[in-house]
């Protein structure tokens, strides 16, 4: 007030003086679907464990017993070893692939989602289910992070930018936006 008495001039928007807007933000709620903790995810994985060890007890050692093969070999070159190992790794990534879930996924409601992409391509899932699982397989005290990031995700998540979620689980969360304005009058020139 004492600048405009002295001055002798008022606060006049015609003045000349461009005064840059000051950003405004609100508050805005929305619902996500809520990430799958460690636990339920554990449980999960032991059910996988379990159908993995069924179809191999029905599927693999009576075909290793009827051409003479045993499998008690503990090596990890041993042709039971390896071939179970690959159905493991292909049960992960052909039910993650088809139905963005296992069967234990599929039991307790939680599926994979990616957090870049509508859908889970090859690229991601092989990267995902391969790599990522093997490292968190063979350093164990990794997948423990699952608890403690707020996506819940684990180190094969990190790599291929996915996550856990409940299919029919949201949590609300906030978020500031920032205010669109409705138009100042100025537009901007195209540059040539």
């Amino acid at each position: 007030m004492s600048d405009n008495i002295n001055t002798g001039k008022t606060a006049n928007s015609n003045d000349g003086i461009h005064q840059p807007a000051q950003k405004q933000y609100e508050e805005v709620m929305f619902y996500e679907r809520k990430p799958a903790g460690f636990w339920i995810r554990f449980w999960a994985y032991l059910i996988d464990l379990l159908v993995i060890s069924g179809v191999t007890s029905i599927l693999l050692k009576p075909a290793f017993a009827l051409i003479g093969v045993s499998v008690d070999s503990t090596n990890w070159y041993a042709p039971f070893t390896i071939l179970s190992a690959l159905l493991f790794y292909t049960y992960f990534v052909l039910m993650t692939k088809f139905f963005s879930q296992t069967v234990g996924k599929m039991i307790f409601a939680i599926k994979v989602v990616s957090l870049k992409k509508d859908s889970l391509d090859w690229g991601t899932l092989l990267f995902r289910e391969w790599i990522g699982r093997l490292i968190s397989v063979t350093i164990l005290p990794l997948y423990f992070i699952v608890g403690f990031t707020p996506l819940k995700q684990g180190v094969h998540d990190f790599f291929a930018d996915t996550t856990v979620v409940h299919e029919q689980s949201y949590r609300k969360r906030k978020m500031m936006q920032k205010v669109r304005d409705n138009g100042s009058g100025l537009q901007e020139e195209s540059a040539f």
